[in-house]
């Protein structure tokens, strides 16, 4: 074992889970910041005559200061949530005028002499437990609106809080608060969480409402919040699974990260889109299917006009804790794919040993993209791959539902006849156990390594269907590490080996009756496009964030033309050559081959 596989958890770690309920799904790392406003409680401090006025003259300061703090805030979340949302702060606007409200806190300061900010927290308290002792749902979504209001007013009384409000929101924060608030939800300068966290809260109120129309990940109900997390402290919030970790260890901080992305706010944001399908210069329709890998992704890829779900990466549900998960976990999370999108292609766990799973890899390998990766670690952890596969059978209860299977790194079919089995394995076995598992069910193959393009014709005639991994296809064709610098050049444009051995396989599938979809940021880039769809590709697996770019580029494309010039860059006989018709069809910007041919 290396020095590195010995190492001792770093110092501090603990790995500690808490649970609540997801209000917003989604991920993010991030520092705990907690709330410094659960202040409402404080015991009153009194004043003496000559300071009434003093405290009357600070509340109406303190008014004019939230109203413009209220009137930044909205413009600042222009175009970020929609109108009915932005409205909520109107209301804590008009509570800020609210007659019954200034009157109590005023009588309290003059008559009763209470400091101001004990005088803001008894009306907030004394409205707060009056309406919750009526019951009524509406009233109750008033008196935290009034808590809000009141604690922003608390907020511009102690401008010393202010700097520590702001305080690491340079970098991801998470908030860590009693119960959701509109005001913990933004900083001193309305800058915004990564997400929040909190021990009381319902999904219906308005923090809520403003939190999803953000996106902005969120669990709540999770006992003991405010005991078990110190500020500063580093924290995983997997919302979706309304999981979060309370100082994880670094290993699991990078295998989320490699998974997830920074969980920065910006990757958060909603984003308009058209829901034009794709279609090519000359009329030929594409067919598309969203690429997603958590269950925010796809609630975003259906509401901006997917219908299917052609690739989802399951790595993340595996790498909620240290332990793999059992069957119950996982089929709950597949569950909620098909409640999102009943028809939807699950991957199957494609991990290599540079991620450090324990209980997939003891240990690191030499070369771990070419050692015990995707199907190759399921057939040698089969424990791994059989609770996955029972999860699947598990969560596909429903004849509507489509359960559809990728299976990854696949070499020959001996690989895929043995997934095959194990999944018929499941099915007996669930089915003695008084599980139907009704739905369809398809098994396709990742097109991904050389023998398996080279092997084509036999894999469509074992698999339901294939998906071509045009990025990790060249990669293993070229042997050249996409990640490193030094060879990136041979992964500026697809490579014409790797067109042949797109085009083999397009041919294998077209002659066993099998759909092929081509997925990989490689295939969807405007100097390749051209190319791949000029071989006949009509089925495409993209990324929401690409679906823009993507119709823009199909719609700029002849389609009659580009199967002409992919047959020139079938005979090409080196990346440059491939690079000068690239070059030429540019020119042409698509618009006709003989004017590519004569450039």
């Amino acid at each position: 074992m290396s020095s590195e596989e010995a190492a001792p958890p770093a110092e501090g770690v603990d790995n500690r889970t808490l649970r609540g309920a997801s209000v917003v799904g989604g991920l993010a790392i991030g520092r705990a910041r907690k709330s410094l406003h659960d202040s409402l409680g404080a015991t009153p401090v009194r004043v003496p005559l000559d300071a009434v006025e003093r405290e009357l003259n600070r509340f109406h300061a303190a008014l004019s200061e939230s109203k413009e703090e209220l009137r930044s805030l909205k413009e600042h979340l222009r175009g970020e949530v929609d109108e009915h949302t932005a409205r909520i702060l109107d209301v804590h606007a008009a509570l800020l005028v609210d007659s019954a409200f200034l009157a109590d806190v005023e009588n309290l300061v003059m008559n009763e002499q209470l400091a101001l900010e004990g005088a803001v927290a008894k009306v907030v308290s004394d409205f707060d437990r009056i309406f919750k002792l009526v019951g009524d749902a509406s009233l109750r979504e008033r008196a935290l609106d009034l808590r809000d209001v009141g604690l922003r007013v608390l907020r511009r009384l102690r401008p010393e809080r202010d700097g520590a409000e702001g305080e690491g929101l340079d970098e991801p924060a998470i908030l860590v608060a009693r119960e959701l608030s509109i005001v913990d939800m933004f900083g001193a300068r309305n800058q915004q969480v990564a997400g929040i966290v909190a021990e009381m809260g319902s999904p219906r109120s308005h923090a809520a409402q403003i939190a999803r129309s953000m996106r902005i990940p969120t669990i709540v109900g999770v006992s003991n919040l405010l005991d078990e997390v110190e500020d500063g402290d580093l924290l995983l919030l997997d919302a979706s699974e309304g999981v979060l970790r309370v100082r994880p260890d670094a290993q699991l901080v990078e295998q989320y990260g490699a998974m997830a992305g920074s969980g920065s706010r910006e990757a958060a944001r909603p984003i308009r889109r058209s829901r034009r399908a794709p279609r090519t210069r000359d009329g030929a329709v594409l067919e598309w299917s969203a690429a997603c890998g958590s269950l925010p992704e796809v609630a975003e890829a259906i509401e901006s006009g997917f219908d299917r779900v052609g690739l989802y990466r399951s790595e993340l549900v595996h790498f909620v804790d240290r332990e793999p998960p059992g069957v119950d976990a996982q089929a709950a999370h597949y569950s909620a794919l098909y409640e999102l999108c009943e028809h939807a292609v699950v991957r199957l766990l494609d991990a290599d040993s540079s991620l450090r799973v324990p209980w997939l890899h003891e240990a690191r390998e030499p070369e771990p993209r070419l050692g015990l990766v995707g199907v190759r670690a399921l057939l040698a952890k089969e424990p791994v791959l059989r609770r996955q596969l029972a999860a699947l059978l598990k969560a596909c209860d429903s004849p509507v539902r489509r359960m559809s299977l990728l299976v990854p790194f696949v070499v020959d079919c001996g690989e895929l006849r043995r997934v095959k089995e194990a999944l018929f394995d499941e099915r007996r076995e669930l089915r003695r156990a008084g599980l139907a598992c009704p739905g369809e069910i398809e098994v396709g193959v990742v097109v991904e390594t050389p023998a398996s393009a080279l092997g084509a014709a036999e894999l469509a005639k074992e698999a339901d269907f294939l998906v071509v991994s045009l990025d990790a296809l060249q990669e293993l064709v070229l042997a050249a590490d996409r990640s490193n610098a030094n060879v990136a050049w041979l992964h500026e444009a697809v490579h014409p080996a790797t067109l042949r051995a797109l085009d083999m396989v397009l041919r294998a599938a077209e002659a066993a009756g099998r759909p092929v979809h081509v997925a990989g940021a490689a295939a969807l880039l405007p100097q390749n496009l051209p190319f791949v769809l000029g071989l006949s590709a009509r089925r495409f697996i993209v990324p929401t964030a690409s679906m823009d770019e993507f119709v823009e580029a199909t719609r700029r494309i002849d389609a009659r033309e580009a199967r002409k010039a992919a047959q020139a860059a079938l005979r090409a006989a080196s990346a440059g050559e491939l690079r000068t018709i690239v070059e030429a069809w540019r020119h042409a910007d698509g618009g006709g081959w003989d004017s590519v041919k004569n450039s």
